[in-house]
């Protein structure tokens, strides 16, 4: 089987849901039971197989190992990943969205310089220079009150 050079099948990413769990415990470190564990918890959620079987991605075994990481050598108990797991997804749209608004407002601000451009543009075809010397002032006084 060729891989892309990251070690996935032509077409997969990140997401792609390609790994058993057999597969996916002995990559991770784990035990079987620990993944099925794992998946009642909601700390990793696998894809589903057209059969109803468990499918890892290599992102779900990425999070495994992390989830592994904390729960061993931090102390972290699950609840406390399963919130820091949490945590991060929301940091992760949050910066989507930041990146998302990014781009926006730069397209809206180079939409609004070239708006301006334009209308300074029509503006100087408009106007007509003027001779302050030889302009005319009419002065017309107030109206007495009685």
């Amino acid at each position: 089987m060729t891989t892309d050079g990251h070690g996935l099948p032509p077409g997969a990413n990140m997401d792609s849901p390609i790994f058993v769990i057999s597969v996916a415990a002995e990559l991770a470190g784990l035990h079987a039971q620990t993944l099925r564990s794992y998946d009642r918890l909601g700390l990793v959620s696998p894809g589903r197989a057209a059969g109803g079987g468990r499918r890892y991605s290599p992102r779900d075994i990425a999070l495994l190992r992390e989830v592994q990481r904390l729960s061993q050598q931090e102390g972290v108990n699950l609840a406390g990943i399963k919130r820091i797991i949490e945590l991060e997804q929301l940091v992760d749209e949050l910066r989507a969205q930041i990146e998302e608004m990014t781009q926006e407002i730069a397209a809206a601000r180079a939409a609004a310089e070239q708006a301006a451009a334009s209308v300074h543009a029509s503006y100087r075809r408009e106007l007509v220079p003027v001779d302050r010397r030889q302009a005319i002032v009419v002065w017309r006084p107030k109206p007495r009150e009685r």
